[in-house]
């Protein structure tokens, strides 16, 4: 799909808001077009900045793993495990497609260890493991997901799996990924650090972040990036800047390259704006016609054309710096926090462990698949 949007620039003392425009049909299978919806607040504030289609369905894809933190952060709080209880990987587990660590039945890892593999590593193994762990299974994990949506106001939200791979049942919007961002910063302060890792160290092997921004943008400090075929190239990034600290929102950019881009972009531009007579986040009216149908972007993302135009660009990392004004070259080596498995010292969970039923939810038919376009989607 694809939409007409008419963008307000920004001006001082005023805010940057869009006009957005109707779902306009689907789109061919040509090259990927511009990112989609994005939106900027100030965290501090609950002020909006600027947006645009900031209440359009769209497929999380592997943002949906800030949820699964703070579902998770939530049962520590209550009591129900500690971060060194344990997380064992189940045979389900196991069978979840990249990314993942590959770690076989039976593995043991900390919770702590979990989180931070999830937000680095994207593994989609290891977010089956700490929902089967913490909820007893993945189908009671996505209603405490759904639940604590709920809470935060997240009314365009609809979670069925800790992951973020497709369904046509779980789906959010920028507005409601905002407000979960902000939960996270305001409300588990002390939990920042699983958000800035620039790389984890896992054996032998050093896995960099997804969030190119982290160590390359002036005050970067978090959060999660997501790709799938039908969601493009998601990604949710934080800033602090003397004291003040912004969150930006970028869905379906056509590749890394260019959701870093817009998000360094975005934010650069948020911290020239005060915002004191922004709307609020929690007050945001909904706005767009037809913003209730998931855009699908896989005919754009996973076309044979448009992967290989992404795998002739290059190096993701060098493209990026190279053609943003506001990225600079990382001036060290990513700084790796080792991870492995063992040390579950603490309590095992509290709630029992149920049997998951598979539903079965609908799914396009697809005559395309690409074997290069499918590998590592949740990153």
């Amino acid at each position: 799909m694809c939409f007409s949007r008419v963008v307000t620039p920004i001006v001082a003392g005023t805010v940057a808001g869009t006009v957005a425009g109707a779902v306009m049909g689907m789109v061919a299978a040509v090259a990927p077009a511009s990112a989609g919806p994005t939106i900027v607040i100030d965290v501090n504030s609950g002020r909006v900045l600027s947006h645009e289609d900031a209440f359009q369905r769209w497929y999380p894809a592997s943002i949906t793993k800030l949820m699964t933190a703070y579902v998770a952060f939530e049962a520590v709080q209550k009591g129900e495990l500690q971060f060194n209880s344990p997380i064992t990987i189940s045979k389900k587990a196991t069978r979840e497609p990249p990314s993942k660590m590959g770690y076989p039945a039976g593995s043991v890892l900390t919770l702590d260890n979990a989180i931070k593999l999830i937000m680095v590593k994207s593994a989609n193994d290891v977010s089956t493991a700490i929902a089967e762990n913490v909820g007893g299974s993945v189908g009671a994990f996505a209603e405490r997901m759904n639940a604590a949506a709920r809470k935060l106001g997240m009314t365009g939200t609809n979670y069925v799996n800790p992951h973020g791979l497709f369904s046509t049942e779980q789906y959010t919007t920028a507005r409601d990924l905002a407000l979960l961002v902000r939960a996270i910063r305001t409300e588990f302060p002390q939990h920042a650090h699983y958000f800035s890792m620039e790389a984890v160290r896992a054996g032998d092997k050093i896995l960099p972040n997804y969030n190119w921004l982290v160590g390359r943008f002036p005050g970067a400090d978090g959060m999660k990036t997501g790709y799938i075929c039908s969601s493009g190239f998601n990604l949710a990034a934080t800033a602090t800047r003397n004291g003040r600290t912004l969150a930006t929102i970028v869905l379906g950019a056509p590749s890394q390259v260019e959701r870093g881009e817009e998000a360094a972009r975005l934010l650069a531009e948020g911290f020239q704006i005060q915002g004191a007579v922004a709307p609020s986040l929690q007050n945001f009216a909904p706005y767009g016609n037809g913003r209730n149908v998931a855009v699908d972007l896989r005919p754009q993302i996973c076309s044979e054309a448009a992967v290989k135009a992404r795998y002739e660009r290059g190096d993701d990392d060098g493209m990026l710096v190279q053609r943003s004004p506001y990225l600079t070259a990382m001036d060290h080596e990513p700084r790796a926090v080792t991870i492995g498995l063992g040390g579950a010292t603490g309590p095992a969970p509290s709630v029992p462990r149920f049997a998951d039923v598979p539903i079965p939810t609908p799914r396009p038919d697809y005559p395309f698949k690409s074997a290069t376009a499918e590998t590592g989607q949740g990153g």
